[in-house]
């Protein structure tokens, strides 16, 4: 390796260990700008007030306290209390899973995105920068219940919660893609928790790691409400 390239791949090097730092840190940022828009700006009555949720009975009188104080029921404020002190730790490292291209492919016939750079390895071994064909986005994104074992039922990760719902995402990024035949895991940290009455919700940030490389396939804030 001559000079200029060995600068190069530095410089590569560089950027991309940049962009993953920023793809974690913008949340941070975000929610802090939330939290001051909520302070001087009162709720709108919309649907991000008023959650399709709240169809059920278990949360029609589950809403955000309007105090600081919020008196939870006995086995809610359990659950609280046991997550706190978890607060800010890794609670999970999940298990080494291979993308393979036939997954990838299943997943462009369902989503209808057949982009050949995700499903025709030759071309792409010839004309794409990356030399292979690459998962969707949104494929590594949606391998976060597999990849975090939330799905396992031989392992409840909240086995007192009456109701686990998957109520969205706050950020998502995809800092580097991930090619085909690799291997990925997730990791799993609690970053923040909210008490309701009968429920709590849930703040993670998920790290998916590719095999031999420094560069992550995704990072993601997913947001769960746990019933109790």
């Amino acid at each position: 390796m001559n000079v200029v390239e060995f600068i190069r791949e530095r410089k590569e090097q560089f950027h991309q260990r940049n962009n993953d730092f920023k793809a974690k840190l913008t949340p941070k940022f975000r929610n802090i700008s939330e939290l001051f828009s909520d302070k001087i700006t009162k709720p709108l009555s919309n649907t991000l007030n008023n959650p399709w949720l709240s169809k059920f009975s278990l949360s029609e009188s589950d809403e955000l306290a309007k105090s600081d104080v919020v008196v939870q029921t006995p086995e809610a404020e359990k659950a609280y209390n046991e997550l706190l002190e978890k607060l800010g730790q890794e609670t999970h490292l999940g298990e080494w899973f291979t993308l393979e291209q036939e997954c990838i492919n299943q997943f462009a016939k369902v989503t209808h995105d057949e982009q050949w750079i995700h499903t025709e390895p030759e071309r792409a071994a010839k004309e794409s920068p990356f030399k292979s064909t690459i998962a969707h986005g949104f494929l590594t994104l949606s391998l976060i219940p597999k990849l975090t074992d939330t799905v396992n039922p031989d392992n409840n990760i909240y086995p007192d919660a009456r109701m686990v719902i998957n109520f969205g995402l706050n950020q998502v990024r995809f800092p580097f893609p991930v090619k085909a035949g690799a291997r990925v895991r997730a990791r799993t940290k609690l970053i923040e928790l909210k008490p309701m009455k009968k429920s709590i919700e849930v703040v993670n940030e998920i790290s998916i790691e590719v095999e031999n490389s420094k560069r992550l396939g995704c990072v993601a804030e997913t947001v769960f409400r746990l019933y109790y």
